[in-house]
């Protein structure tokens, strides 16, 4: 059962504002610290005892709370009793009522609830944009008894410390990959989600969530064995340790033991010694068959494991994995996919992309094209970028965050790992040398982990600047964007034959368009292959 919301006549997308402004100017204290302010704001318009999703206010919350204790009114995303007030410009989206939602980071948003099996996601998405994720957390919590109300001191009356007060002072440390992951057991929920260029915004919106931990309602939960299994893995779920082999029972319902001579009854085991078995005769030996030569066994096949590392057929790249159904019913139609494996500018969620999930998809005969998507050009038009100064080091950082990324999913070495490198300017000759950096940089350190290079690109950009570049290490592997319509990898006119030969080139001849194949529709970009694969 989906919780539904109240969301005062608006469906969809809903754009909020933090502060409904008044007749005066806000409090001065505000100004210090924001997430307090908004924190304070948000409990003024609580309403205890709701546990399901809930976004912004009803009419008469906005007219109760607009000058409450003199202050101005906050709209609140609520989810399981997690509160979370809104900063301005930002859309919240309740996935339980439209799971077709696709949770994506290139629109700053709060998006309530887990996202539904099939997401009308786009074929490509950038991110770097701020966005938060609240969704249930593994199997929902047990609750014992009342739920411990707050005390005066800002503690719980179990002496458990008040976790709204922790979260006020969570900070959200910078990373390579700018995720952010706050499991809050008590309350069953984990808030999740991506920072664009700084953390600061995000820290602030988590750090003014408040929790009123509640007992979730029946049949709201999923079967979390699919869709939690990566957290469970990640963050070391206990698991059912029970031992496989019991002792077998007695009907009164006891275990069987040893007991000496006395068994489970009242009687005695019988002590004699046994009686001793009667010799058997000895059979007569058969006669010996003359020696024949041995038959030469047949030459087995090498393992059927065993791939090579390349593979030629339709490919097609989205922007989130697909769930196991839609990928078992477009087998038919296509032999390789790509997956996006990490980086700071991954643009959707990723709820199934895990170990299990890529051991199954290869196993019905996918190849894979390992995909990440970090910091974008210096002159590009994306929010998350490196600088000329910091090019060298930002290209070694992700080579070795997406090594780690592709290692958490069973990717081995020898493997490759693509880098998803935007158009940007071409007028700009020290912003194209910044870029050739980079990936000179991220090609060295992924040779060091022992993966194949490659870089994803546009032929007018980034793959044109390669292919003139002198000095800079170029990648091992090619994947260009060109869409002209036509699967053709060699004969380009700007990527000379000799260049990513054999075997190392993909191109993506058409952009986002959606296809249907076995009932299942996914906006996808079509790809030719050729090329280093998974």
């Amino acid at each position: 059962m989906r919780h539904v919301p109240v969301l005062g006549g608006l469906l969809g997308v809903v754009a909020l504002s933090p502060l409904v402004s008044g007749a005066g100017a806000p409090a001065a204290w505000s100004a210090g610290d924001p997430a307090a302010a908004l924190r304070v704001a948000a409990e003024d318009t609580a309403e205890p005892g709701r546990t399901g999703a809930r976004i912004g206010d009803r009419a008469g919350d906005r007219a109760g709370a607009r000058h409450r204790h003199g202050r101005a009114a906050v709209r609140v995303a609520a989810y399981r009793g997690v509160r979370i007030p809104v900063p301005e410009g930002w859309e919240v989206h309740d996935l339980d009522r439209d799971p077709t939602r696709c949770v994506r980071f290139d629109r700053r948003a709060i998006y309530l609830g887990r996202q539904g099996d099939r997401p009308d996601c786009p074929s490509r998405v950038i991110g770097g944009e701020d966005a938060l994720h609240v969704e249930p957390l593994g199997p929902p919590p047990r609750v014992r008894g009342p739920e411990p109300s707050p005390s005066r001191d800002g503690a719980r009356r179990t002496g458990r410390p008040d976790r709204s007060a922790a979260l006020a002072r969570y900070t959200v440390a910078p990373s390579v990959d700018h995720r952010v992951r706050v499991p809050l057991r008590e309350a069953g929920v984990v808030i999740s989600g991506m920072y664009g260029k700084d953390p600061s915004q995000v820290q602030r919106v988590i750090r003014s969530a408040t929790i009123a931990p509640a007992r979730p309602a029946r049949g709201d939960d999923r079967d979390e064995d699919e869709d939690d299994r990566d957290d469970r893995d990640k963050y070391h779920y206990d698991r059912d340790y029970r031992p496989k082999h019991k002792h077998p029972k007695h009907p009164s319902g006891l275990p069987f033991f040893d007991l000496g001579p006395f068994g489970g009854d009242d009687e005695p085991r019988s002590t004699a010694p046994p009686k001793p078995k009667p010799k058997a005769e000895p059979k007569p030996k058969p006669k010996a068959k003359p020696k024949s030569k041995p038959k030469a066994k047949p030459k087995k096949n090498p393992p059927s494991g065993r791939q090579q590392n390349w593979t030629v057929g339709k490919g097609f790249d989205t922007c989130t994995a697909p769930s196991l159904a839609s990928m078992r019913a477009w087998r038919g139609a296509f032999k390789v996919s790509n997956i996006y494996i990490g980086g700071a500018a991954r643009g959707c969620a990723q709820p199934r992309l895990n170990r299990a999930w890529v051991k199954s998809v290869r196993s019905m005969g996918y190849r894979l094209v390992p995909t990440y998507v970090g910091l974008q050009a210096p002159c590009g038009r994306y929010r998350t970028r490196f600088t000329a100064g910091n090019a060298a080091a930002e290209g070694r950082r992700a080579a070795t965050d997406a090594v780690r990324e592709a290692k958490a999913l069973g990717i081995p070495h020898s493997k490759p790992i693509y880098f998803d490198m935007e158009a940007y300017r071409q007028d700009d000759a020290s912003c194209r040398e910044a870029v050739l950096t980079f990936l000179h940089h991220w090609t060295k350190q992924m040779k060091v982990h022992r993966y194949v290079p490659g870089v994803y690109g546009s032929v007018g950009s980034v793959v044109r600047d390669l292919v003139l570049s002198k000095g800079f290490t170029r990648p091992s592997a090619l994947w260009f964007a060109h869409w002209d319509g036509i699967p053709r990898l060699y004969g380009h006119p700007h990527i000379p034959d000799a260049m990513w030969h054999p075997h190392r080139r993909i191109k993506q001849y058409r952009g986002g368009h959606k296809e249907t194949h076995g009932g299942v529709t996914i906006n996808i970009d079509s790809n030719h292959v050729d090329g280093r694969v998974y």
